[in-house]
């Protein structure tokens, strides 16, 4: 029942900039951290930005400087501001949420979303 949905993605040249958005849905008691993921093909899906209840972030040390994350709890929704893009961010970014909903138990779960593709190409 928890969805969440990415969207933002597409094709931008070396140096412009993309708003990736992803937005929670459901029987949503709570969100704890929200976070971006990425993978490039043959690789492993590595951490972008995570986004703490309070508001602490943390970022990858290859975006430190060009990525923004932030959130809007009213709106149930992560973004991710990503400036200066380089080819080798080309990805795709996935939204991942530590939820808590009225039904499970209390602490809260991972859920992911189904991915949103970034290619910076010239």
């Amino acid at each position: 029942q928890v969805q969440l949905v990415e969207s933002g993605g597409g094709l931008v040249q070396p140096g412009g900039s993309l708003r990736l958005s992803c937005a929670a849905s459901g029987s949503i008691f709570s969100i704890n951290a929200m976070g971006w993921y990425r993978q490039a093909p043959g690789k492993e899906r590595d951490l972008v930005a995570v986004i703490t209840s309070g508001g602490s972030t943390n970022y990858a040390d290859s975006v430190k400087g060009r990525f923004t994350i932030s959130r809007d709890n009213a709106k149930k929704t992560v973004y991710l501001q990503m400036n200066s893009l380089k080819p080798e961010d080309t990805a795709d970014y996935y939204c991942n949420a530590v939820i808590v909903t009225w039904s499970s138990r209390p602490g809260g779960r991972d859920y992911w979303g189904k991915g949103t593709l970034v290619t910076v190409s010239s």
